[in-house]
């Protein structure tokens, strides 16, 4: 009897020493190689166990998914792709794919970036299409006449009330806020342009809400002139000044005649705008329609957003950018035209 307990017993240990070894011991301890691994969304725990010992990351399959329904964990492994090394033993690789530390990417949406520039980017990062970022936030077809009907967006206003004074038929150019971001491959456009608005109403704080209001402005016509002087002006005393004389012009029935808002047009980078170009039928075109134009051109940073806020009186009804970024203001159309001829040859 004492005998059988004996070899029971050994029995025991050594299939414990065994799980203890396949499961807290790593692959190869000798390896300094970190892999690439993707679990696909829907992949079940044999999936991932057979992928997992076909990378050499696991010493078994079996072991794996005996230890993940052990500890109750078998279904919860998360999407996405990780770094995985045979130096690691398979607790730690079981922990790592639970909690869904997957590996991140980081994108940067610079201030004063449109549509067109932010699908670009995202293209060339090889994430998606830029197609089907401009599917989800609005085309950025900004050659609008009377009888152009526009692409209609898809609608975040019921999650975002910031996005409920926007008019159907815009999209969400101005409202993607310009910020580096951490994304995975798992996400998918509309996860990030969610990232991007729900940054943008914790940057719409209260307090600035209020002004909003209190100034009888809405958020939509606040975020169209803070893209005017995103790209127009470069820093703060004069995006003061630059909110100033445009809501001047607004208030007297001046057209704006932002040269920004005719590079949105053409697509165009540059500070010289030609007199043909001012007559483009748009209704983007502050040379040719008073008011606001459409929608934002840009989507600003929070600077720019303030200076719509705080607009700084003074004698000018006229500005320039310099193409080295200097910023010229002039009280009249005269020295205004001069200003024209000594910087912008």
């Amino acid at each position: 009897m004492k005998k059988n307990n004996f070899y029971f017993t050994l029995v025991f240990v050594l299939i414990a020493v065994f799980f203890w070894q396949g499961i807290y011991l790593p692959k190869d301890s000798n390896s300094k190689e970190e892999k690439v691994f993707l679990i696909k969304k829907g992949e079940g725990t044999k999936d991932i166990a057979l992928n997992l010992e076909k990378e050499g990351l696991i010493k078994s399959v079996s072991l794996f998914r005996f230890y993940a329904l052990t500890i109750g964990v078998s279904g919860k492994l998360q999407a996405g792709n990780y770094l995985l090394s045979p130096l690691m033993n398979t607790h730690e690789i079981t922990k790592k794919l639970v909690f869904g530390k997957v590996i991140k990417e980081k994108i940067t949406i610079i201030e004063g970036w449109n549509l067109r520039d932010i699908g670009w980017y995202l293209e060339n990062k090889g994430l998606f299409q830029a197609e089907e970022l401009f599917e989800a936030t609005g085309f950025p077809t900004i050659n609008y006449s009377k009888t152009t009907d526009l692409p209609i967006p898809k609608d975040f206003s019921e999650e975002f009330d910031f996005l409920k004074d926007k008019p159907d038929n815009i999209g969400l150019e101005g409202f993607l806020f310009p910020d580096t971001y951490e994304i995975t491959s798992e996400e998918n456009v509309e996860e990030i342009i969610k990232m991007m608005l729900v940054n943008f109403g914790k940057k719409l704080t209260p307090e600035i809400k209020e002004k909003i209001k209190s100034q009888n402005k809405t958020v939509f016509e606040v975020i169209i002139m803070a893209s005017l002087i995103e790209k127009e002006v470069r820093t703060t005393k004069d995006r003061e000044i630059v909110s100033g004389v445009l809501w001047k012009r607004l208030k007297n029935g001046v057209p704006l005649q932002v040269d920004a808002t005719i590079s949105y047009i053409t697509g165009e980078k540059t500070v010289k705008i030609s007199k043909e170009e001012t007559k483009i039928d748009s209704f983007y075109n502050t040379y040719k329609y008073r008011g606001l134009p459409l929608g934002p051109i840009s989507n600003p940073g929070i600077e720019s957003i303030l200076a719509v806020l705080n607009p700084k009186e003074s004698d000018f009804w006229y500005y320039l950018s310099t193409p080295e970024g200097e910023t010229i203001f002039s009280e009249t159309l005269e020295k205004h035209n001069i200003a024209k001829v000594k910087y912008l040859k």
